[in-house]
């Protein structure tokens, strides 16, 4: 096997980590009795220290100029991350982890909607289909009318709501200038945790805040593993693979949420939210695949 072939099946191996361990955060979540924001907050905070070490530990310099040039949008993108967080974290409590995840999967449907407008891109009639195929499944994934409905589209609200935000971090990225992965990364956890702390300090009573040394644990495993180290697997894999390979590959991320919560956490994954689940993952694989 020549070195290209190692490199590149070295990437794989990297990026299917990083989708495993992006699977399996809900999980973790749901076994942290904090608030929303304030693990938001903690992952941020947590993941911007262990990223910041690793690149200092590997020697590899942070661009200031590129920071500075790209400020406002790592304002926003970085807002919008840490707001992304928050409405999954809550989705997570209010429906099933496989719900969560699949409404929170309409994010490039949502790109695709809003491209015309923010990133002049044309919509074409596959891509609309596509659309029209996910919001078919998005039906049917939400169970309307179902028994519990009222607590599950609650949760259904905050996963497109998550949705929404990871939308906006995809436009803002588009539009930011060309720079490092990880210094963009860095800085967007970074700033989002120091612009939502505010709303942390005044909504939650935190010195009252308790919790046990298994979810602490449970917490930091959150802010290490399915940030520092899922960004190290995810960013230290892409430069050896292609972009349509990335793009198949994160669909392992909710594949990988859908089973486990159904092993795991025992949670029922009945025929029609099967069905949702392939409509949904396959009209935004297809929509993003290239033709």
């Amino acid at each position: 096997m020549n070195q290209p072939d190692t490199l590149e099946n070295k990437a794989k191996s990297m990026m299917i980590l990083a989708m495993l361990i992006f699977g399996t955060i809900g999980i973790f979540v749901r076994y942290i009795p904090l608030p929303s924001s304030v693990i938001a907050v903690g992952r941020g905070v947590i993941g911007t220290a262990f990223l910041f070490l690793f690149i200092k530990g590997k020697g590899i310099p942070i661009s200031w100029p590129d920071i500075r040039q790209n400020l406002l949008l790592l304002c926003l993108s970085g807002a919008a991350l840490c707001g992304n967080w928050t409405f999954l974290f809550e989705a997570y409590r209010y429906t099933s982890i496989a719900t969560a995840t699949l409404c929170y999967y309409m994010a490039p449907i949502i790109v695709t909607l809003v491209s015309p407008i923010f990133l002049k891109e044309k919509l074409t009639a596959r891509k609309f289909l596509c659309v029209l195929t996910a919001l078919a499944g998005m039906v049917l994934v939400s169970g309307i009318g179902q028994e519990g409905g009222s607590a599950n589209m609650t949760g259904v609200f905050f996963g497109l709501c998550a949705a929404c935000c990871y939308a906006c971090i995809v436009i803002f990225n588009k539009k930011i200038k060309p720079m490092a992965a990880y210094d963009k990364t860095i800085v967007q956890l970074g700033l989002g945790a120091l612009l939502l702390m505010p709303y942390v300090l005044l909504t939650e009573n935190v010195a009252a805040l308790d919790a046990s040394p298994f979810s602490l644990a449970m917490f930091l495993v959150v802010g290490v593993v399915h940030t520092g180290f899922a960004y190290v697997f995810y960013f230290g894999s892409m430069q050896s693979l292609k972009a349509q390979t990335i793009a198949l590959f994160s669909y392992l991320d909710p594949i990988f949420a859908i089973l486990l919560s159904a092993v795991v956490l025992g949670e029922p994954l009945g025929m029609t939210s099967i069905i949702g689940a392939v409509l949904v993952l396959g009209s935004t694989l297809v929509s993003e695949l290239k033709a």
